[in-house]
């Protein structure tokens, strides 16, 4: 690991902390001395996300973590909680053991999720996904939630 401060080639690891997707490292340089994290991720096989439409794409972890961001704009979410949801997420998919998975099914693991994370965002979320037309059909969702 080449140290970001003096260029040296010759660092020390002073401790390491494995999370389930990334490996986390407190070095130090040998040469000047100072001390710097990095963060180890696996590169994994792409996913390929099917569309409604047919279409198959990359998987993107941006953009999972943009739609949970938006539908939890102006709750009490924290950025830490989106980023665990969105490594839980992507956790699910690969363990799925195939390279292709539907839009549909990562619809339906934002939503269990979200459930769990914020009632609002959850809303927010599937009258999105399942494209909501009127009023009536945020009122049904609401009393399913209030029925819970």
């Amino acid at each position: 690991m080449i140290c970001p401060f003096c260029s040296n080639e010759d660092t020390k690891v002073l401790d390491s902390r494995v999370s389930e997707s990334t490996v986390r490292r407190r070095r130090e340089c040998i040469k000047c001395v100072r001390r710097f994290t990095t963060y180890e991720k696996a590169h994994l096989a792409g996913l390929i996300v099917i569309k409604k439409d047919g279409r198959r794409q990359p998987f993107s972890r941006e953009k999972l973590l943009n739609g949970l961001t938006r539908s939890c704009e102006k709750t009490s979410v924290s950025e830490e909680q989106l980023q665990k949801a969105t490594d839980e997420i992507e956790s699910m998919l690969r363990k799925r053991g195939s390279s292709e998975v539907s839009s549909k099914d990562i619809g339906k693991l934002v939503l269990t999720r979200l459930k769990k994370l914020d009632k609002i965002a959850y809303i927010r979320f599937k009258s999105v996904y399942h494209e909501f037309d009127d009023v009536d059909e945020f009122k049904k969702e609401i009393n399913v939630l209030a029925k819970e």
